[in-house]
Order: C-alpha cells, then sequence, then structure tokens
C-alpha cells in the first residue's frame, strides 16, 4: 500500500513538474484566477496564527502572500513537485522571506519533514486534497498536525457542478459532462490526465466527521469557471461583478453546494 502512494504521488508530482514553467504566468493572465484566491485569502486571514501550513503551495503565490503580511508567523509549505518547490524558494530569496520554509512530499510526509511543528493554520487553495491518495487518511493525518485551537481551510474541486455540467451537454462533450462523477477525475486539462477524485459536500462531511464545519461557501455557482475563458471574456468586468455577486447571494440558499470550488473552514470538535 505504501509503494502505491509513493508511485501515486511521484505521478503527480512529475505532473506539476511539468507544469510548473507556465503555472504563474497562467495565473496573471486569469482575473476570475484571482479573485478567487483573493476570497479564499479572506477566509485565513479572519484568523489568528503563528505557524501556518499550506498543502499544494504551486509557485509559493500564497506562502510569500502571508509571510509578508505575517512576519511574526512562520509559513510552512508543502508539495509534491519539485520544481514547484524551487519556484517557492525562489519567490523566500527575493522577497527576502526568512519565515518561509518549505519541502518537497504529501500530507502524510508533513510530521516527518516539520517534526514536533503544530499549527494553528493549515489551508488548501484550488483543490490540492483531490489529489491525495486517501482522504480520510488525510484527514486524520491534519487532525495531528492542527493545534487544538487552530482552523483549517480547505478547498476543493466540487463534484456537483450544475453549471458545468449543463455547459459541456450543450457543447456536446457529454463525457466531459458528468467526468466529474467518475470514480476517478482526469483533471482540468483535455490533453493530459491527473488522477484526482472529485468530492461533493456530503462526502466531504463523511471524511472530515471528526471536525467542526464552521464555515462553507461555493464558488462558480452561476458565475462561470476560471477555466471557461472565452465567457469570462465576454463577460466583461462588470458581468463578472453581477454573476460574482449572485453567487455571493446564492450562497444562502442549497445551491450553494453546486459550484465548482467549495471552501470548508473546520476546526477540532473540542477546541
Amino acid at each position: 500500500m505504501q509503494d502505491k502512494a509513493v508511485n501515486y504521488y511521484e505521478k503527480v508530482g512529475a505532473y506539476y513538474d511539468q507544469d510548473a514553467p507556465e503555472f504563474e504566468a497562467r495565473y496573471w493572465k486569469n482575473p476570475v484566477l484571482q479573485r478567487i484566491r483573493a476570497d479564499f485569502r479572506t477566509f485565513v486571514h479572519k484568523e489568528k496564527f503563528a505557524t501556518v501550513l499550506e498543502i499544494g503551495f504551486g509557485s509559493g503565490l500564497d506562502l510569500a502572500h502571508f509571510a509578508m503580511s505575517h512576519p511574526e508567523a512562520m509559513c510552512y509549505g508543502i508539495d509534491v513537485s519539485q520544481q514547484m518547490v524551487n519556484l517557492a524558494n525562489e519567490k523566500k530569496t527575493h522577497y527576502n522571506l526568512p519565515n518561509i520554509q518549505v519541502a518537497q512530499g504529501s500530507v502524510e510526509d508533513v510530521v516527518r519533514l516539520f517534526p514536533g511543528v503544530k499549527f494553528d493554520m493549515i489551508y488548501v487553495f484550488f483543490g490540492a486534497l483531490n489529489t491525495v491518495k486517501d482522504l480520510s487518511l488525510a484527514a486524520d493525518a491534519l487532525g495531528q498536525l492542527l493545534d487544538k485551537e487552530g482552523k483549517m481551510v480547505l478547498t476543493f474541486v466540487n463534484k456537483w457542478y450544475l453549471q458545468g455540467t449543463i455547459i459541456e451537454l450543450l457543447k456536446l462533450r457529454p463525457r466531459a459532462a458528468f467526468s466529474r462523477f467518475f470514480k476517478v477525475w482526469g483533471g482540468y486539462s483535455p490533453s493530459r490526465y491527473l488522477e484526482s477524485v472529485c468530492y461533493s459536500y456530503r462526502e466531504i462531511r463523511q471524511h472530515f466527521k471528526n471536525y467542526s464545519l464552521e464555515s462553507y461557501r461555493g464558488y462558480s455557482i452561476m458565475h462561470p469557471a476560471w477555466y471557461y475563458i472565452r465567457f469570462n471574456i465576454l463577460l466583461k468586468n462588470k458581468g463578472r461583478w453581477l454573476l460574482w455577486n449572485t453567487d455571493l447571494w446564492l450562497n444562502r440558499t442549497p445551491a450553494r453546494k453546486w459550484g465548482e470550488y467549495a471552501l470548508y473552514v473546520f476546526s477540532h470538535k473540542n477546541g
């Protein structure tokens, strides 16, 4: 079982190694991704923390952001891609951020990589936990890492993305329309396969049943997802703003579970 997990993470790491050179450039060209990331960050900024862990930090954008906004805090990060680790270390040097420490590895490796460290904030942006080998085991591992009074801000690629299903059906792409419902999802790229899993609200609550859910938000319920580039260009800023605010209103309804991303804030039940 251990060998299978290692082999799996090697494949995921290789996928993102290949993605690393263009990863950040694509992000800065996409205003929808920027808006979503900014909103994710607000949930972290609401909490006080001295030791923070990011899982799946990519090029290190958020690690650098929180290291600069919280210079008194120690910011740790793990990523399965060595190329992403290299990019994050470049940011650490460029911005002179001694309060960043990063390492290559998965959730299961954190205790070994950062021995003795407890975190009062753990966050995951843009669904890195969709690519863990066993989400229940990852949830248990996070519980061992999280301080008694700590919080976790975790985002997932959602299974029940209703608008995306409808759009893909209208484009006569039934496989793409229902790909999130398969046992294994192939990721966003139409040409490169990434073994991963999409989760519903109910499934996340089951995997994290030992935690208290403090907050929940859905993203891109009516607002087109970040990868529907043509729709977002047609909408322009005013249209995107209108649909973003429509999503905020829909988060007061059961429709909040039908977005492209879902954000959960968890704490220990006895915290």
